[in-house]
């Protein structure tokens, strides 16, 4: 499973990008796969700790009960309107559900306090930005995988 500690390695200038841009904002995006197959987008919050991505959810939440039936997601950062627009990134791939109290206490501190919580481990099978290039006329695409290696394609 690449962390992103193995994305950060592999990737440091996009690692460094998609870090910027997913730290931009509290609020993210996650999609993970219902029951019957189709796609359910949720909120959620996300964070690097110890060289890991990590999201947290409530108890039995939807996208938790999701992930822990198939562990496939993509996150998206937040984003604003132009003309204040930074960009945008994605990073996708499966989680694994970390279930030791002491590891969930150490990433989801205070919420922990809260009552039962989810805590996942994100690893990184897919990341990207798009953002504009220099003179604002097209957008920069800029895409990462373990089998690929980096891509940057830019559209007008």
């Amino acid at each position: 499973m690449p962390s992103w500690s193995a994305f950060q390695s592999a990737a440091p200038e996009l690692a460094a990008q998609v870090r910027a841009l997913l730290d931009a904002h509290v609020h993210k995006t996650i999609a993970t796969i219902r029951k019957d197959g189709s796609p359910r987008i949720s909120g959620t919050e996300a964070r690097v700790v110890d060289g890991e991505l990590w999201i947290g959810s409530m108890w039995e939440a939807r996208k938790a009960l999701d992930l822990r039936r198939d562990p496939r997601y993509a996150l998206h950062s937040g984003s604003i309107d132009p003309p204040d627009w930074a960009g945008d990134t994605k990073v996708a791939g499966v989680v694994e559900e970390i279930t030791d109290p002491v590891r969930v206490r150490e990433i989801n501190g205070e919420i922990a306090d809260l009552g039962p919580t989810h805590l996942f481990c994100l690893d990184v099978r897919e990341a990207s930005t798009v953002v504009a290039n220099a003179d604002g006329t097209a957008v920069v695409i800029t895409s990462w995988t373990p089998d690929r290696g980096l891509r940057t394609l830019e559209r007008a």
